[in-house]
């Protein structure tokens, strides 16, 4: 199993929400060039997202997009398969009628031990977890020259 592109898109545009969730509804614009989204195709992963009903979609020219749960509700794991789908690690897993070798196979029990802890690891990451750790990350960063003096 590999994070789609779409899939990393999305959890760092409900990060970058889940940061500020002070503000109400935050352009697609700020959100794209401050997580370094491709614009166009952050609107295709809020799509997905608002149909999860992890965000809302507000159009018109103060339009933009705003959570609609609290970031303490909404997990890593439900972020990722709204985009990516539920997770499998093995097709024996997804679709057990096509693997003939499922009774006596010795693999099939790793995969889905595997694939268990994977998703309860992502279910027990919330994005609020995530927006503090990265809020902390951000204030220890170093200030590049234009922010000192300015913009300069």
């Amino acid at each position: 199993m590999r994070l789609t592109r779409a899939g990393e898109y999305a959890i760092r545009c409900v990060l970058y929400l889940a940061m500020h969730q002070d503000r109400a509804i935050i352009s697609r614009k700020e959100i794209a060039e401050a997580m370094d989204i491709p614009a166009q195709f952050l609107g295709k992963v809020a799509q997905n997202l608002a149909r999860a009903g992890i965000i809302a979609i507000r159009q018109g020219a103060q339009g933009g997009y705003e959570m609609v749960k609290a970031p303490e509700a909404v997990s890593l794991l439900s972020v990722v398969e709204a985009i990516d789908g539920e997770i499998f690690l093995n097709d024996c897993i997804h679709r057990p009628d096509t693997c003939t070798r499922q009774t006596i196979c010795s693999v099939h029990r790793v995969w889905e031990t595997a694939r268990r802890q994977l998703r309860e690891t992502l279910a027990d990451t919330t994005l609020a977890a995530l927006a503090r750790e990265e809020e902390q990350a951000c204030a220890k960063r170093p200030m590049r020259p234009s922010q000192i003096d300015g913009g300069g």
